[in-house]
């Protein structure tokens, strides 16, 4: 058992199919529990990137998958993505993407069985420096995999034939196996289509790190026509008929307020020379009633990985909002995360939480409080709006 000065990280087995990512990588367990003396528990799992063995061998101990719920109360439950469905109480502090900020689909019913818990959130999407910005995100990789899936998409019309449908996809062991699949795609797909015209694709937010990595993998393919918009571009508010004009158009902005749509049906309908077959929404707002992409209601999957959207007198419409791109990549991916993460979970040792006498963490934990704060708040609204329901 940990002493009561030692933090405790417990590494949840991720539920959802095809994840293979985690949140901590043996690498990092390994300076945390050799250079801060944390206790790790991690619970085995067949489908993460890292084997049981190289958590050992880090200093981890491996427990049971799904023994969380029995974890110490004091030990931080540390995973990516969602708890599985119940409605028990949740009485640990949980670091994962818990999303359920943004008012999407469940978020109060969550909310309220960590309020009903005296449990807490501390989101890893809203962890950030003193300058605002995100310690840690998988913004890269989700673009860098969103654009690979979109091309390979693109492809397989041209290869396999409009009517047959993109089939399941698993992750990549590396980053190199995947571009090579489908730089030889493109290449086939190219040299077969009409005239030999290769791809145009299309970044939205393309200065981001989400757009960085879906413009790095599409010149690591070969991409020669490669259209890069961000804020300077869009300021005038959209539809933006310049995005039919590309083969694959893949969004990767960062949603926060309402804006006007990128794309409408009507702007599929309606511009002549269309050429987009493809359209890949890293953000997947779908849930988000202020979508700026409002030709879909649903996520799709590694198993089926496209949604088909009909467009009256023209060509249909693919859509891939797949809300685990970066785990087509789960190694890559988890290594970036979790090395950029490791200087706040350094810090969890000067958290305390918010206790009765009114004292607080230490300043230099102020990743911690910020997203203990923003918890409580929105522990709040999501009362307010049960209440009222």
């Amino acid at each position: 058992m940990p002493s009561p000065q030692q933090v405790h990280l417990w590494l949840r087995a991720e539920t959802k199919r095809n994840e293979r990512r985690t949140a901590l990588t043996p690498s990092v367990c390994e300076k945390l529990v050799k250079e801060e003396g944390f206790v790790i528990s991690v619970e085995s799992c067949k489908e993460r990137i890292f084997k049981d063995h190289e958590y050992v061998s880090a200093g981890c101990t491996i427990v049971p998958s799904g023994t969380w719920t029995t974890a110490p109360t004091s030990a931080y439950i540390v995973a990516l993505k969602e708890l599985p469905t119940a409605t028990t109480p949740l009485r640990h502090t949980h670091i994962f993407f818990a999303h359920c900020y943004k008012k999407q689909a469940g978020w109060s019913s969550l909310l309220s069985r960590f309020h009903e818990g005296n449990g807490t959130i501390l989101d890893l999407e809203f962890l950030t420096d003193v300058d605002r910005r995100r310690v840690a995100a998988f913004g890269y990789h989700a673009g860098f995999a969103g654009a690979a899936l979109g091309l390979d998409a693109w492809a397989w019309r041209i290869l396999e034939g409009e009517d047959r449908k993109y089939p399941s996809v698993r992750p990549y062991e590396t980053e190199d196996d995947l571009v090579r699949h489908v730089q030889d795609r493109v290449r086939l797909a190219t040299e077969k289509r009409a005239g030999g015209s290769p791809p145009v694709v299309m970044v939205m937010g393309a200065l981001g790190r989400c757009g960085s990595g879906a413009t790095n993998l599409a010149v690591r393919v070969g991409v020669q026509d490669l259209v890069k918009w961000d804020m300077k571009e869009t300021k005038g508010g959209g539809p933006f008929p310049e995005i039919v004009q590309a083969d694959v158009f893949v969004n990767c902005i960062y949603l926060v307020d309402p804006i006007p749509p990128f794309l409408t049906m009507d702007t599929l309908e309606t511009t002549k020379g269309r050429r987009l077959t493809v359209l890949v929404d890293v953000s997947c707002d779908t849930t988000n009633p202020n979508n700026p992409i409002p030709l879909y209601d649903q996520s799709t999957t590694f198993h089926e990985p496209t949604i088909r959207v009909d467009v009256p007198g023209g060509q249909p419409l693919d859509v891939i909002t797949i809300d685990h791109l970066p785990s087509l990549v789960p190694r890559e991916a988890s290594e970036m995360f979790c090395d950029h993460l490791l200087p706040s979970l350094r810090l969890l040792k000067l958290r305390r939480t918010h206790l009765d006498d009114g004292t607080r963490d230490d300043p230099q934990a102020r990743v911690w409080t910020d997203a203990e704060d923003l918890f409580r708040k929105k522990s709040e609204e999501a009362l307010v709006a049960l209440a009222s329901a």
